[in-house]
């Protein structure tokens, strides 16, 4: 048995190296808010002109996708559950094929800034209002736990200051979305994709240096039960399976990429259709390696802790700490790169909440601002843009502070998205697919799905699920040789899995709590939008849906899919793309593609896609 191990602490060149990151992000907004004339329009701030090339979006997309959450929570998850978390890789490519296919084409052609204009021209106004608050309180939760949970783990365990990391974390990235707006945006995600896998890169090629080799980690893993990959147990209720990564897994993560104003935002500023697309399908490819990264970083840290467990042997309280632990343990001799890793995790941080403050920019000018006040100026329109990102960057600081009462990280977040995201996935879903659809039956259908998501959602907050629904895998301290009291063979499968501030204990279990409530927290979006769209279908029938005159631009159609292989066809006509108003055709947004508006003309003899 070998004596206790001491950690490092942070020194001098981890501040150094992580200040360094905050200073070249911050750079970053500055150079754009001047480079080309600077953000001389609304359209330039929120939509950086529409001049964006895929490869920079596409890495923009995977780093405002990964947040720190993934980068800390993600290898605490493979640690206690196992590898079943790489299945997340066929999701996220079924993700990509949906949101490319589905929602893209459809946002793509009407040229819009926020997504919630779609509600308005396929059904009215109000849903436009409804889909925009939910978006703006859901973001503003969300970005709350992704500035707050990464300051609290590492300040557990590293010592770094908690409260300055939140502020300097929102300040600066409130300084370069107000100054250079989405363009600032892309590019510093860009940067910061670079640190994260450099950060990961550097944990894994030292874990895999004092492991003794890749094959040491695997069979440390593979003796611990973590190469659990292929578990086809149908029951909804287990938190982690085949099925529910899958399915539920699919829900969740479209409701991000295919109708979420942070990621469409993004796509739809590219240049061109093809370059919208093409950023979707590279991003993949960085949702993989990332998967990968933080997929092996959780089975180094079981090698490493397989005898002694840190989190049962009281060495962190949590377990989004077992991350910066390994980091201070295994590379404190190299100074300078816990440093790195830190770095790593906020530019997670930096890169989720710079695109939920444009985003949330953008709602707000597009949505709430420029139909009530139609006189404002282009000038003016950007002022209050670069105004709204300032009061955004102070209110997701403020959420900072309310997330800290809040408890278990990833599930907290994803839950989020799913109570609120399922049910606007299903109105879109509803506006884009059935042409039946009217703005009664969406109305209904937006509520029915809130409810129904909300009711499963803060039910299983409240009541969270029995340890045989999650199914941790044992924890052993039997190598710690510490001092800690009681005996050395211990395992933690009794330990709770939420730890929110609101848990009811001691309750009597009834068959609600151990079926509705203890629904995989993967399947909260799925029931979201199932249930809009049904109720929604459901609802229009009777009421007139039928009949409505709906404009086939709305929906999606057959040429859609085979505007595809026009690329085989023609080369030459993404080129000829240029930004022009389009008046005459009774809307006021720019950015039609002039490959588009080709087919439209014979839209009356396009035949809609039937459910």
């Amino acid at each position: 048995m070998e004596p206790a191990r001491s950690i490092g602490n942070f020194a001098v060149w981890d501040y150094v190296v992580f200040a360094g990151m905050l200073l070249i992000s911050a750079s970053i907004g500055i150079y754009y808010a001047f480079a080309g004339g600077g953000q001389q329009t609304s359209k330039d701030f929120l939509m950086g002109g529409r001049s964006m090339t895929a490869v920079p979006v596409a890495l923009s997309l995977t780093a405002s996708f990964m947040s720190a959450v993934t980068v800390l929570g993600t290898p605490a998850e493979v640690y206690r559950f196992g590898a079943v978390f790489s299945i997340f890789a066929i999701t996220y490519s079924l993700v990509v094929v949906i949101s490319a296919e589905v929602f893209l084409p459809v946002f793509y052609r009407l040229g819009i800034t926020s997504t919630y204009e779609y509600l308005e021209l396929r059904f009215n106004r109000y849903i436009r209002l409804c889909g925009t608050v939910l978006f703006i309180v859901q973001t503003i939760l969300y970005t709350g736990i992704v500035i707050y949970a990464p300051a609290l783990a590492l300040n557990q365990v590293t010592g770094f200051d908690l409260w300055g990391a939140v502020v300097a974390t929102g300040v600066v990235c409130t300084f370069y979305c107000t100054l250079g707006g989405l363009k600032a945006v892309v590019w510093t995600d860009v940067f910061q994709v670079g640190i994260m896998v450099a950060g990961f890169a550097s944990v894994i090629i030292q874990a895999v240096i004092t492991q003794g080799g890749i094959h040491t980690i695997l069979n440390d893993a593979y003796h611990g039960g973590r190469l659990n990959f292929w578990n086809f147990d149908p029951n909804p209720l287990q938190r982690h399976t085949f099925w529910t990564i899958i399915l539920g897994g699919t829900f969740t993560w479209t409701t991000i990429y295919g109708v979420n104003q942070s990621q469409v935002q993004r796509y739809i500023s590219c240049k061109s259709r093809f370059h919208a697309k093409l950023s979707l399908y590279i991003n993949l490819l960085g949702l993989w390696v990332i998967l990968t990264c933080s997929v092996f970083c959780g089975l180094a840290l079981y090698s490493r802790y397989h005898d002694c467990d840190p989190w049962t042997s009281k060495k962190v309280s949590e377990a989004d700490q077992l991350m910066p632990y390994l980091v201070l343990d295994i590379l404190q001799d190299y100074p300078g790169v816990p440093g790195l890793f830190v770095a790593c995790a906020y530019s997670g941080t930096l890169s989720t909440v710079s695109s939920s403050i444009n985003a949330l920019a953008a709602v707000t000018v597009e949505d709430l601002i420029k139909p009530y006040f139609k006189s404002l100026s282009e000038k003016s329109l950007s002022w209050i843009s670069q105004g709204m990102s300032v009061l955004y960057g102070a209110l997701c600081i403020g959420m900072a502070a309310l997330a800290s009462l809040m408890g278990a990280l990833l599930q907290a977040a994803l839950s989020i998205f799913g109570m609120v995201g399922g049910p606007l996935m299903g109105l879109f879903s509803l506006g884009i697919l059935v042409p039946f659809a009217n703005s009664k039956g969406a109305l209904v259908g937006l509520l029915a799905g809130f409810v129904i998501s909300l009711w499963v959602g803060i039910g299983a907050q409240l009541y969270p699920p029995l340890p045989e629904r999650t199914m941790p895998l044992p924890l052993e301290t039997y190598g710690c040789n510490s001092t800690y009291n009681g005996t050395n063979l211990m395992t933690t499968t009794e330990m709770p899995f939420s730890t929110s501030a609101f848990q009811i204990h001691n309750v009597e279990r009834t068959p609600l709590m151990d079926n509705w409530y203890s629904l995989s927290y993967l399947y909260f979006s799925t029931v979201g939008t199932l249930t809009t769209l049904l109720v929604g279908m459901l609802t229009s029938l009777p009421t007139g849906g039928r009949k409505q005159n709906l404009d086939r631009r709305f929906l999606l159609t057959k040429q859609d899919f085979l505007s595809n292989f026009d690329i085989f066809k023609k080369k030459d006509h993404d080129l000829s793309y240029k930004s022009h108003p389009v008046e005459d055709g009774g809307t006021d947004n720019p950015a039609f593609n002039h490959t588009e508006l080709n087919f439209t003309d014979q839209s009356s003899k396009m035949s809609g896609t039937r459910l």
